[in-house]
């Protein structure tokens, strides 16, 4: 198992959409969805290369869906590095 690090970015994602959570859907639905990231981000970890090589979006980046969100990550030096948290339209924007 690999370890993981969160990207500013991605830490900037997760309190983005925790916010909206709570906007959209209450405290307690934003906080169960918060808290998905964190059990796919340790299924990332257990196996990274289990997942989608996107090439296409950026070289070396691997996606992870997580409920309406797709995480992005790269391996780099055996660390996972969570780089960003996008939802489908923000992925133009964002990468």
């Amino acid at each position: 198992m690999l370890r993981y690090k969160l990207s500013n970015e991605a830490k900037e994602d997760l309190i983005r959409i925790h916010q909206c959570g709570i906007g959209e859907f209450g405290l307690k639905l934003a906080n169960k969805y918060f808290n998905e990231f964190f059990d796919c981000f340790d299924r990332i970890s257990e196996n990274p290369f289990a997942f989608e090589l996107v090439n296409h979006i950026r070289d070396a980046y691997r996606t992870c869906p997580c409920g309406v969100d797709t995480i992005y990550f790269r391996i780099n030096n055996n660390k996972v590095e969570i780089m960003a948290i996008v939802g489908k339209q923000d992925l133009n924007s964002k990468l």
